[in-house]
């Protein structure tokens, strides 16, 4: 089920330029706010832009946003993870220090000042979102390193004379890939909540590009005349964020051998 809804929105999104829909920043005031019918299926906004065409491409930013953020968190994570947990000493000292010092903030907070900082933009936020999330990974990624590096295999390989760096990523890291693709796949969620929470604060996606979170922010003043403008982004970020979660639990249960079900 997850997949079957990360893949469909996926689809749609990936499609978008090929389907029947209107340009989504084009603006026509005299349409501001018709409610769902058969002209615009879920309606226009309050500066008549379809709401139908802007949640479909909205989908795109987001995605695209997430999946950056994602390869850059887990990027960051893998090196300090893989580097603290194999070498340990006064490697694994410092790096986890600098680890706890940024996971004694709460990661909004340090998120939206980060983005603050930096200005509103969707590569800001991008960048605001990596430099939070990525301490949480590496701290996990350091105890399956620490695990693995303990095992036959790597002293073998270390006894044929294998380099470290051969050992962390021929060895070390095709033993630990399971659990790695499980816990980026439920971040998903976390990413995206996350993405959408700066944009509905104004520090991500700005003006007219169609993003789920400033869709969101840009539709709260309507709450009471148009809910459905408020409605489609929410159960859109819901259903998107629902789905990585069921995906990275059907993952978890398929590599996990201590779960795994004839």
């Amino acid at each position: 089920m997850g997949f079957a809804i990360v893949a469909g929105i996926i689809l749609v999104a990936v499609l978008a330029p090929l389907l029947p829909l209107q340009d989504p920043a084009e603006l026509d005031l005299q349409k501001r706010l018709i409610p769902p019918g058969n002209e615009y299926f879920l309606g226009t906004d309050h500066l008549g832009r379809d709401e139908l065409s802007r949640l479909i491409y909205g989908a795109r930013t987001t995605l695209m946003m997430s999946s950056v953020s994602l390869l850059i968190i887990m990027g960051i994570a893998s090196i300090v993870g893989a580097l603290a947990g194999y070498y340990g000493a006064w490697i694994d000292t410092g790096l986890m220090t600098v680890v706890d010092l940024l996971l004694a903030f709460p990661s909004l907070i340090l998120g939206i000042a980060v983005a603050g900082i930096l200005g509103p933009s969707l590569i800001n936020v991008m960048i605001a979102v990596s430099v939070v999330w990525w301490a949480s990974h590496a701290r996990v990624i350091r105890g399956m390193v620490l695990s693995a590096r303990r095992r036959d295999y790597v002293e073998a390989a270390r006894s044929i004379g294998a380099s470290d760096g051969r050992i962390i990523a021929f060895h070390i890291a095709r033993n630990i890939m399971g659990p790695f693709v499980v816990l980026a796949t439920l971040d998903m969620g976390w990413i995206i909540l996350g993405i959408a929470g700066l944009s509905f604060l104004g520090l991500g996606a700005q003006p007219p590009t169609p993003e789920w979170g400033a869709m969101l922010n840009d539709s709260r003043s309507y709450m009471q005349t148009s809910p459905g403008l408020l409605l489609a982004p929410g159960v859109a970020i819901f259903l998107l964020v629902l789905g990585f979660n069921l995906l990275g639990d059907g993952l978890r249960d398929m590599l996990d051998p201590t779960t795994y079900r004839r």
